[in-house]
C-alpha cells in the first residue's frame, strides 16, 4: 500500500493547528487539506495516538470556520436528512467506497487491529458525524465522499474563501 497524499506537517503547520484548536495538537502526521491561504483545514492523525490510544479518525477538521459551519448543520438535524440519502442504493454504494477508500488510506499507515473495519462518520451504514465526512471530503477531494460532499455544499464555509482569523 501507498501512504495517502498530503503534506508532511512544517513546525508552523501545528502552532497553526495548535491555535486552530485551542490546544496542543498531538499526533498530526499529515496536513490533508488547507484553506486557500495556506493554513491547514484538515490534518491526519497518526491511527495509533503516542499513549498507544487506537484513533480511527485519520481526518481531522481543524479550521475552525469550517467547524463552526458544519456544526450548524449538525444543529439544525441536517444529519437524519442526509442519513436518508442512504435509501438510495446508487448512494449507499457510493458511501461503502468513500468507507473503504478512508480504510486504505489509514491503514496504509500501519495495522490498528482494535479499529479494523472501523472508519469515521457512522461510513458505511449512518450519518454520525459531519465532521468527519467533510474532513473525509476535504481530503480525498470532490467525488469521493457523497455524504461529505453534500455537508460542504450545504455549509456557509467554503474551502475557496479564507476565513482565518
Amino acid at each position: 500500500m501507498t501512504t495517502p497524499p498530503f503534506d508532511p506537517p512544517t513546525e508552523a503547520d501545528i502552532a497553526a493547528v495548535s491555535h486552530q484548536l485551542g490546544r496542543p495538537a498531538r499526533n498530526v502526521i499529515g496536513i490533508a487539506a488547507r484553506c486557500i491561504c495556506g493554513n491547514p483545514t484538515v490534518v491526519a492523525t497518526k491511527p495509533r495516538l503516542d499513549d498507544g490510544t487506537p484513533f480511527p479518525t485519520l481526518y481531522y477538521l481543524s479550521h475552525p470556520a469550517a467547524t463552526a459551519a458544519i456544526s450548524t448543520l449538525e444543529a439544525t438535524h441536517v444529519m437524519t436528512e442526509l442519513s436518508l440519502l442512504l435509501e438510495d442504493p446508487d448512494v449507499a454504494a457510493q458511501y461503502t467506497a468513500a468507507h473503504n477508500a478512508y480504510l486504505a488510506d489509514r491503514e496504509s499507515l500501519g495495522d490498528v487491529p482494535e479499529i479494523a473495519g472501523i472508519s469515521a462518520g457512522g461510513m458505511p451504514t449512518r450519518v454520525k458525524c459531519l465532521h468527519a465526512l467533510a474532513g473525509h471530503a476535504l481530503a480525498a477531494g470532490p467525488g469521493v465522499n457523497p455524504i461529505g460532499d453534500l455537508a460542504l455544499e450545504r455549509a456557509s464555509w467554503s474551502p475557496l474563501v479564507c476565513e482565518c482569523a
